[in-house]
């Protein structure tokens, strides 16, 4: 295995945190309405396309193959992990703009993210594996 794309992909899973956490700290109002199922099934279903699209890019950038992606995989959402504990116990302090009564469909939804990251890269590790016979 590889190790030149560990760093550069542990960046990249920080950049993608630092960013949707400026995002949600500035306009998660507007996405975390717990009274509206239309809105919150629509976050939780839009996430999946455009995290499946960062992951297998990311996956490509590197030419990733097997095994690979499914340490990418765990170093893209690591990061947002580690750091996503902190920002749900001090959510009303980093997201002022959101009541404190959104932290669990927050961090819901912060699971559900990491998940659908975690899956594709398990899913094209492990096809990537079967293609070439190494199951």
């Amino acid at each position: 295995m590889k190790k030149t794309f560990i760093l550069p992909v542990l960046a990249i899973g920080f950049l993608i945190w630092f960013l949707a956490t400026l995002a949600f700290r500035f306009a998660g109002q507007f996405f975390f309405i717990t009274d509206s199922p239309v809105v919150l099934t629509s976050l939780y279903a839009a996430v999946i396309p455009a995290l499946i699209l960062i992951a297998v890019l990311t996956f490509k950038k590197f030419r990733l193959s097997g095994f690979e992606n499914i340490v990418a995989g765990v170093l893209l959402v690591l990061p947002g992990m580690i750091l996503d504990t902190f920002a749900i116990q001090f959510f009303e302090q980093i997201f002022p703009n959101m009541p404190s009564s959104r932290a669990a469909t927050f961090g819901s939804w912060l699971m559900w993210a990491y998940s659908v990251v975690l899956l594709t890269s398990v899913v094209t590790g492990l096809r990537h594996n079967r293609m070439l016979g190494r199951d």
